[in-house]
């Protein structure tokens, strides 16, 4: 049997070997995944700073959008999927429990069979790529079908997706499978091919 002092100390060493001490700040371990994580509506904010708190690893992609209202304007920043954050956490690990048990948390991402399903980590650095490129964004329906290419030269080299037309207008889709959200951006000026 094991007493609440020795899970404590277990726990906190824990925490700390994902400490890196020449800056405070947390690394990823080796053995670690990004998760995608449900969220109450609209507390996606509040749940990425909560796992800040927590020393968990979480990425947020936020857009910004100019919204009108009767006598003003305003740039705010809002959830490119609403409804979803991202962990990067070692599955067997009590960080699992820490992000179920902070508020504002829905749950994981997965299905009764497998658990949790991690999300590739070139998916979300695609994400990253894309949002830090300040590249127009918006929201797409998840696609299943279709074909996937690779973008060549520009500020989105080696991006991978599926390419769409609606209307004459080419855009690549970016798909985040296990949540079944996508984004899409246009790709006209670039040159793309079959992957």
């Amino acid at each position: 049997m094991i007493c609440a002092d020795e899970v404590q100390t277990e726990m906190r060493v824990e925490v700390q070997k994902d400490l890196d001490p020449a800056d405070g700040l947390v690394t990823p371990a080796e053995d670690s995944y990004w998760y995608a994580v449900r969220t109450r509506s609209r507390h996606e904010k509040v749940v990425a700073t909560q796992f800040d708190q927590l020393g968990i690893e979480n990425f947020l992609p936020q857009t910004t959008e100019v919204r009108k209202w009767s006598d003003r304007k305003k740039l705010v920043e809002l959830p490119l999927f609403p409804g979803y954050t991202f962990v990067r956490l070692v599955p067997s690990s009590g960080s699992r429990l820490r992000v179920l048990q902070t508020h504002g948390v829905a749950g994981f991402v997965g299905t009764p069979s497998l658990g949790m399903v991690p999300i590739p980590d070139q998916q979300i650095e695609d994400i990253r790529t894309v949002l830090a490129a300040k590249v127009a964004v918006r929201q797409h329906p998840y696609l299943q079908i279709g074909q996937r290419v690779r973008v060549r030269g520009g500020a989105l080299d080696g991006m991978e997706g599926i390419l769409v037309s609606q209307s004459g207008d080419q855009s690549l889709v970016i798909s985040v499978e296990p949540i079944q959200r996508s984004m899409s951006i246009r790709v006209e000026g670039y040159t793309v091919e079959p992957v």
